[in-house]
């Protein structure tokens, strides 16, 4: 990926190459905030922002069910702080239609204007349906959105884990209804290949859609900090592969990264995604993560390198976080 921006079809929202996902920021039961892990605290994840935004990685990814809207009121106040930051920050966040939520359009209109008020803005960026888990139909959630839309509470719309089949499905519900697709947020890395595998990726380039890629290096295990003799803390399951063979990923990767002049084995990982036209969205928990996850651009893997990526790369399973929807 050359370019630096990229446009939000359906609106005039670009983002850039690399975001920043917020799962853990507010979360205490996966990423032990105020729990288990006590370096993770409302002053680190404020210099996260900061170093991020510095550095050109604008896009703040959120969602309503992160810490249980914590993760919304954390990017919110640090959006009221910083004005000068907060004037180049794109903001995308989630709805989650549980099945209960019969009337979508109710749900839907009360949850979004609910996370605008946590995040203390008058409208976001990018607005996704979180995950395939309603009972109501396609057509019924792109009626939905396209009111969100209309009333100028959401400047674009998007999904998140859904197959190619389900993309297409959205993408004529919502054009039915003059708008389009914006993106779809999938898990995608090293460690999880299979929406390049089952043709999702593909389904989206040709449909314009974004492909956002989160867990983009497997929760912390693509950074070469964990091993199968220190695998991670807490309950940051993903998938079913062992340590002992991430860590030959990881050696792979390490390998690459001194041939580009010290590059770290995040940041190797990340720009195999971006070599594929997906925006990875890693989590960023203080200044250094930040700051290392930007090291990511600027760069380009060669032929090489990406063939032999491409030859480790494991097509993986779904997270235990996922097992009712990804791309099934």
């Amino acid at each position: 990926m050359t370019s630096t921006s990229l446009p939000l079809a359906g609106s005039e929202v670009s983002i850039p190459a690399l975001g920043v996902g917020t799962w853990a920021w507010g979360d205490r039961a996966t990423w032990g905030m105020g729990g288990y892990d006590t370096s993770l605290t409302r002053s680190t994840i404020e210099e996260a922002f900061e170093a991020s935004v510095d550095a050109g990685v604008t896009l703040f990814d959120t969602a309503e069910i992160y810490g249980r809207g914590e993760s919304e009121r954390i990017l919110g106040a640090l959006l009221g702080a910083d004005d000068k930051r907060a004037a180049s920050v794109q903001v995308a966040t989630k709805f989650m239609p549980f099945p209960w939520k019969l009337d979508v359009r109710a749900s839907l209109l009360r949850s979004l204007r609910a996370s605008l008020d946590r995040l203390g803005v008058e409208a976001v960026d990018l607005y996704q349906i979180h995950g395939p888990v309603s009972l109501r139909s396609h057509g019924a959630i792109a009626d939905a959105l396209a009111e969100a839309h209309q009333l100028g509470l959401a400047r674009a719309v998007g999904i998140s884990n859904y197959s190619a089949s389900e993309t297409r499905a959205m993408a004529s519900a919502l054009e039915k209804r003059g708008l389009r697709l914006a993106s779809n947020q999938i898990e995608f890395s090293l460690l999880r290949t299979d929406p390049e595998a089952d043709g999702l990726l593909a389904t989206c380039r040709q449909l314009g859609v974004v492909a956002l890629a989160y867990s983009p290096i497997g929760q912390g295990r693509l950074t070469g900090k964990y091993s199968a003799d220190n695998p991670p803390p807490g309950k940051r399951t993903f998938g079913n592969l062992p340590m002992s063979v991430v860590d030959g990923i990881t050696a792979v990767l390490r390998g690459i990264g001194e041939k580009h002049g010290g590059k770290t084995p995040s940041q190797v990982a990340l720009n195999w995604i971006t070599a594929k036209s997906v925006v990875p969205i890693p989590g960023a928990k203080n200044r250094r993560q930040a700051e290392e996850n930007a090291g990511a651009l600027g760069w380009q893997l060669d032929a090489e390198d990406l063939a032999q990526l491409d030859g480790v790369g494991r097509v993986g399973h779904r997270s235990l976080q996922n097992r009712f929807w990804q791309h099934g």
